[in-house]
């Protein structure tokens, strides 16, 4: 059997949360390796609408769950998202879920400096979230944060503090804000330590037992590949490098251990917050997307941005990340249009690109060049086998895997779990 890591391959919001949900059901182990807690996952199971945003999706079925040392942790938000979840009846302990003991803490000076910053940007913003997850990484590479482990050894956190505030003191004197408050994080850590070390451990040594075993594990990506810090629409990305290869950097465990790659991809295109977005409808059309999509962030409550299926990104995003095979999600939503249309390519000031260029100006410059298929009338929504879907939906499907040379694993009709096609098994080698 081979583990799978699950990563987006647009913008983030793609429906990562169902599949991963899906999957779980099936690993031994679900790992969170990157993001924050701006990663929002919406599970629809039976009656039950479970929101998490930090705990890996595995949490709701039992299954052992794990947040590797490539998230960044912020300790408050953990207790009031176990408590909330504990409230819906999921059973949370140390036997099923752990936290890598290096992973690096989000403070309450983290969310001040993100939010002093967004507020200062002016027609510069980025669109973070504002929860601190980008500060948090920077403390991180810059090698003055404070991590899980260091909750044990309150006592000999002087040293670390005066490198974090010789930083942040100096930027909070440029914002017109007073110094951090030692005394007081001291003592918000010390109150919230005993909550979050019960989950510590080395927690690397944990999945190379679960792998010995022969367990299934199942790595869980935040965002998506066009947030990517590196391969992402830079300046207007996550703070954290969201491709499939970060499953081994930020879980602890090898490259080879990483197994099926499975993209999810959404049927159309969204996007939550600034940066370019080739097929945006800033129409009816889009409007049409979003209202049938419900499309407003778990995690924010934005309200998405809509588009055409942009087969480039998506082609971009697959070939960058390794990707096996997609999940193509939310075909219910294009029901109903006489036309749809697919991006296969840009015009760039005469120039015809087939990929999506490096450069912000290039991003926000391209014009996308369209292709459009019949649509079909009736339902997708529910289908669990092709006979069950409309031949021109079908015909869709299969122009959309030309285009992006990848083929699709997985199909899903409507929120619920069973409501998917699956044509490869991503857990069978």
């Amino acid at each position: 059997m081979a583990n799978v890591t699950v990563i987006g391959a647009q913008w983030g919001d793609e429906g990562k949360g169902k599949i991963v949900d899906w999957l779980a059901s099936r690993a031994d182990a679900v790992v969170r390796f990157q993001g924050g807690h701006n990663a929002g996952h919406t599970l629809v199971v039976g009656d039950t609408t479970y929101k998490l945003s930090l705990l890996p999706s595995g949490i709701v079925t039992g299954t052992l769950s794990i947040i590797g040392n490539g998230v960044v942790l912020d300790p408050w938000h953990l207790k009031s998202e176990i408590e909330k979840l504990e409230g819906q009846g999921v059973a949370i302990n140390a036997d099923n879920f752990a936290i890598a003991d290096n992973c690096a803490l989000i403070l309450p000076l983290h969310r001040d400096l993100d939010g002093l910053r967004e507020q200062a940007a002016g027609s510069g913003k980025i669109g973070t979230t504002g929860r601190g997850i980008g500060p948090a990484y920077e403390d991180k590479v810059g090698r003055r944060a404070i991590r899980v482990c260091d909750l044990a050894h309150l006592d000999a956190l002087d040293p670390h503090l005066d490198r974090l505030c010789a930083h942040h003191d100096a930027l909070r004197a440029g914002f017109g804000q007073p110094p951090v408050d030692r005394a007081a994080l001291v003592a918000e850590l010390r109150e919230i330590a005993p909550f979050v070390l019960q989950y510590a451990q080395p927690v690397w040594k944990r999945l190379k037992k679960v792998r010995k075993a022969g367990a299934r594990i199942l790595f869980e990506g935040a965002q998506g590949v066009l947030l990517d810090v590196d391969h992402g629409t830079y300046p207007f990305v996550t703070s954290s490098n969201t491709v499939s290869g970060t499953a081994a950097a930020g879980s602890g465990l090898g490259p080879s251990s990483t197994g099926f790659v499975l993209g999810i991809v959404k049927a159309y295109t969204t996007r939550v917050g600034s940066g370019p977005f080739p097929t945006e409808l800033d129409d009816a059309t889009g409007q049409k997307l979003g209202e049938r999509g419900h499309e407003f962030g778990t995690v924010t409550g934005r309200k998405r941005r809509c588009g055409w299926f942009d087969a480039v990104l998506v082609r971009q995003s697959c070939a960058i990340s390794g990707v096996t095979g997609i999940a193509l999600t939310k075909l219910d939503v294009l029901d109903g249009f006489d036309t749809v249309k697919i991006c296969t390519g840009y015009r760039l000031r005469g120039k015809i690109l087939d990929y999506f260029p490096s450069h912000s100006a290039d991003q926000a410059a391209v014009e996308p060049i369209y292709e459009e298929m019949d649509g079909w009338h009736e339902t997708t929504a529910g289908a669990r086998s092709w006979a069950d879907l409309p031949a021109q939906a079908i015909k869709y499907i299969s122009r959309v895997q030309e285009l992006i040379e990848t083929p699709v694993a997985l199909v899903s009709t409507s929120p619920e779990r069973e409501d998917t096609i699956l044509v490869r098994d991503p857990f069978v080698d």
